[in-house]
């Protein structure tokens, strides 16, 4: 349960990323954050804000709600 968000976050981020055939540092580049970072927010393992979250979305024109829904289930 711990850490769940944060991680349906980053696989959705990932998803689309890959959707429009973007590498994770040219994808880093787009969000404007270190391709480091990146990969740690698609991994799961960054402990995002909500602030960041929504900042993360408005870059790329994405709802902050739909990129923390589960989409595997």
């Amino acid at each position: 349960m711990e850490g769940d968000l944060q991680k349906t976050f980053g696989e959705n981020l990932r998803r689309y990323r890959l959707s429009k055939n973007l590498s994770q540092e040219d994808f880093a580049e787009v969000l404007g954050v270190h391709r480091t970072y990146m990969g740690g927010v698609e991994r799961g393992e960054r402990n995002l804000t909500l602030k960041s979250v929504e900042r993360l979305a408005g870059r790329i024109g994405q709802d902050p709600l739909e990129l923390l829904r589960d989409i595997s289930k």
